[in-house]
């Protein structure tokens, strides 16, 4: 079995972060293993709380993950201090890793920065070399790009730019009120455009993280960078589709909507989940 290592923060609510990161790898046929970065108190309505991992303890965590069961992929969600960044980076050196996913959480849909500016630094310049592939959005292109992103061509003149300036491939996340559901993939002095289908559900929690995990598991798999994408792609519009409606505010998909069996399936009463 092919596996895969998130390095996130932890959501109590269960939609976003390495619990979404694990739900979505499991759901994409690898085995799942984690390293947290942060324990967060939150739901679906907001972040009441942030407790930092010290950066010694990551590298405890990480060094336990490469020394025994090796991922054949990472994907790196939020991290929100230089040290831990410094951590990460010196790891997957040492390690050697490989088909590593850079989901570079920094700006909020609102537009407010999530992350100190030495984080975002650090992030610049230690973490987003080391990978295969970075999914920004919007906002996040444009602080790593210093373009303002308002039409399709800008998108793909971001991607041209940060994929150049970090030598990575960049998946262009559209959304964001900009070109509906179409990402940009740019590498190695090509682009090809990824159509997707706009699902009107409001519950859109995690929908990053579930992506670039659902990229990562892919990779794992052996699948090419183009075929990862396409796959990572058709499964979140399914977890959209399937209509999970939880909690009071912006609720988590499900993540599950293509599993079966009775394990699965079966409730107390007989009848199935689905």
């Amino acid at each position: 079995m092919k596996t895969a290592l998130t390095i996130a923060g932890s959501d109590s609510s269960g939609g976003a972060g390495i619990q979404a990161d694990i739900k979505t790898m499991m759901a994409n046929g690898v085995y799942a293993m984690s390293a947290v970065t942060a324990l967060t108190a939150q739901n679906t309505a907001g972040v009441a709380g942030i407790m930092e991992a010290e950066p010694e303890f990551l590298g405890q965590q990480l060094d336990c993950v490469f020394t025994d069961i090796r991922p054949d992929a990472v994907k790196i969600g939020m991290v929100s201090s230089p040290g831990l960044i410094a951590v990460i980076a010196d790891k997957l050196i040492q390690y050697k890793a490989e088909n590593i996913v850079l989901d570079p959480v920094m700006v909020a849909t609102s537009g407010a920065s999530l992350i100190s500016s030495d984080a975002v630094n650090g992030l610049k310049k230690k973490l987003i070399p080391l990978a295969d592939i970075l999914t920004p959005n919007i906002p996040e292109a444009e602080v790593l790009s210093g373009m303002h992103i308002s039409s399709a061509e800008d998108m793909e003149k971001a991607a041209e730019r940060i994929g150049e300036m970090y030598g990575c491939a960049v998946l262009m996340k559209g959304g964001h009120s900009l070109n509906d559901a179409n990402d940009y993939l740019y590498r190695k002095n090509a682009g090809r455009w990824f159509g997707g289908r706009r699902i009107m559900n409001p519950n859109t929690h995690g929908t990053g993280c579930t992506l670039s995990s659902a990229i990562a598991s892919n990779l794992a798999k052996g699948f090419d960078l183009d075929t990862s994408v396409e796959r990572a792609k058709e499964y979140i519009s399914g977890a959209l589709a399937a209509m999970l409606d939880l909690g009071k505010g912006s609720g988590p998909m499900d993540h599950g909507f293509d599993l079966s069996g009775k394990f699965y399936t079966e409730t107390n009463e007989g009848a199935s989940l689905y």
